[in-house]
C-alpha cells in the first residue's frame, strides 16, 4: 500500500509552487485533483514548448493528477467544488490572496463545514501583513528575501537560476500537510496552513541572516565562491574547464598543498595558514593554485583532488546533468505518459525500501472532468451544462 492511498487532494493550483506540493503528495498516492480553467488550463501548461509541445515546468510538476475543467464563477461549478470537498482530505491553493475567499472557499468558512479538512494556502507574502496585496513572483521575493543580495558577482547581484522561493513554498507545503495528515489521525481535526513565499525562502537564508545580524558585516557577493572559507570555487586547468573545490578544514588544507600542489611548504605559509587568512590572501592564493593547475588538463586535476580526498566537482551543463553517471548508476530515470507521449521523468529524491513512487501521466486540461463528475453523482445533463462553454 502506497503511505498516502485513500488520501484525496484537490488544488486550486497554478504556477510552481502549489503545484510542485500536490505532485509530491501524488508520488505517495494521493489521488490529486487539479481543478484548472476550461480551456487555457493553468498558465504554466503555456509557458514554453520545449518538451515535445509542452511546457517544461508543466511537464515536470504535474504528473499523476487528474484534471477537472470548471468555471468557478458559476454556481453549479461552486457546488460541484463543494461535492469534492465534502470527501476531500486535503483542499490547497495558490491563487492571488482574497480570490478563494470571494468565491467562497474561505478556509474559516471551509473549516466549520468540513472540520477534518486540512486547508493549505500558499501566497507570496501571507494572508496580513502591509505587503498582503504586493505582487508576488519568485524574482521578486528572491530580491524581498535578500537571496540576489548574496548571489552574484562582486559587481552583479544575480537570482538564482531556478525558481526557488516557488520551490522552498511548495516544499513547505508539502511538508506542512504531511504534518497535518499525521496529526488528524492523533486528534481526528483538520488544520489551516498556511506558507508564505517570502517566509520559505527567508528560512533558506539562515547563514546569511545570522552573518549579518550579529557579525560587522553582511556576507559579499562571490561569484561561486565561498565569502568566508578559502579555497573554496572554481579554479581554471590548462584545458580551459573549470575545476570546483572546498577545504574544509586544516588537515585538508595540508594534504591539498603537499599533495595536489606538490608544495608542502604553502601549509605553513603564515599568508595561509589558517583559513581567515586565506581569505584575506585569497587573491596571491588563487594566481598559486591556478598556475598549478594551468599544467594539468580538468580531468587530471580532479583526480589528484580525488586521491587527496579533497572535496570536487566538474561544472555539468543539463545535458551533461541527464547523463550523469551517477543517476544511471542508481537508475533514477523512468518514463511517464503525457498528451505527446513518453517523457524522461527522474524519481523523487526520498527512496524506501516499501515504496514504490507513482509515475502517472500528465493529464491534458480537462482530461478527467466527465469521470470525476460522473463518481460524484452528476447527472449527464449537469455534466453537459458544466462542460459546455
Amino acid at each position: 500500500m502506497l503511505p498516502l492511498e485513500g488520501i484525496t487532494v484537490v488544488s486550486l493550483e497554478q504556477a510552481v509552487a502549489a503545484p510542485f506540493a500536490t505532485r509530491q503528495l501524488a508520488d505517495l498516492g494521493a489521488r490529486v485533483i487539479k481543478v484548472e480553467r476550461p480551456g487555457v488550463g493553468d498558465f504554466a501548461r503555456n509557458y514554453d514548448k520545449t518538451v515535445k509541445g509542452l511546457a517544461s515546468h508543466f511537464v515536470w510538476i504535474n504528473r499523476s493528477k487528474e484534471s477537472l475543467a470548471l468555471d468557478l464563477k458559476q454556481e453549479e461549478a461552486k457546488e460541484v467544488l463543494h461535492k469534492l470537498l465534502e470527501k476531500a482530505d486535503v483542499f490547497l491553493h495558490n491563487l492571488a490572496p482574497g480570490a478563494v475567499d470571494r468565491l467562497g472557499f474561505s478556509a474559516e468558512e471551509l473549516k466549520v463545514k468540513y472540520p477534518k479538512l486540512i486547508i493549505c494556502s500558499i501566497s507570496g507574502y501571507g494572508t496580513f501583513g502591509p505587503y498582503t496585496n504586493k505582487k508576488a513572483y519568485d524574482l521578486l521575493i528572491q530580491c524581498e528575501a535578500g537571496l540576489v543580495s548574496v548571489t552574484g558577482t562582486e559587481d552583479t547581484p544575480s537570482k538564482a537560476g531556478i525558481s526557488i522561493a516557488d520551490i522552498a513554498a511548495g516544499m513547505y507545503a508539502y511538508t506542512g500537510v504531511l504534518t497535518a495528515i499525521i496529526s488528524r489521525y492523533k486528534t481526528g481535526k483538520g488544520a489551516i496552513i498556511e506558507v508564505s513565499m517570502l517566509e520559505a525562502l527567508a528560512e533558506w537564508m539562515g547563514y546569511p541572516l545570522y552573518y549579518s545580524a550579529y557579525g560587522d558585516n553582511e556576507p559579499p557577493r562571490t561569484g561561486a565562491s565561498h565569502a568566508t572559507i578559502y579555497p573554496y570555487g572554481p579554479f581554471e586547468a590548462g584545458d580551459g574547464k573549470m575545476v570546483f573545490m572546498g577545504i574544509q578544514n586544516e588537515r585538508e588544507w595540508v594534504e591539498f598543498c603537499e599533495r595536489v600542489l606538490d608544495n608542502p611548504e604553502l601549509a605553513v605559509d603564515p599568508l595561509f595558514n589558517s583559513n581567515s587568512q586565506r581569505v584575506v590572501n585569497k587573491t596571491a592564493l588563487k594566481t598559486i593554485i591556478e598556475d598549478v593547475f594551468q599544467g594539468m588538463d580538468s580531468g587530471q586535476a580532479i583526480e589528484r583532488l580525488e586521491q587527496s580526498r579533497i572535496a570536487n566537482a566538474r561544472l555539468n551543463t543539463m545535458n551533461e546533468l541527464v547523463d550523469h553517471p551517477q543517476l544511471a548508476a542508481r537508475d533514477r530515470w523512468r518514463e511517464v505518459d503525457s498528451p505527446v507521449g513518453k517523457l524522461k521523468a527522474l524519481i523523487p529524491p526520498v527512496t524506501s525500501d516499501e515504496v514504490d513512487t507513482v509515475m502517472n501521466p500528465i493529464p491534458e486540461v480537462g482530461e478527467h472532468t466527465h469521470s470525476i463528475l460522473s463518481e460524484f453523482g452528476f447527472s449527464e445533463q449537469q455534466i453537459t451544462k458544466l462542460t459546455t462553454q
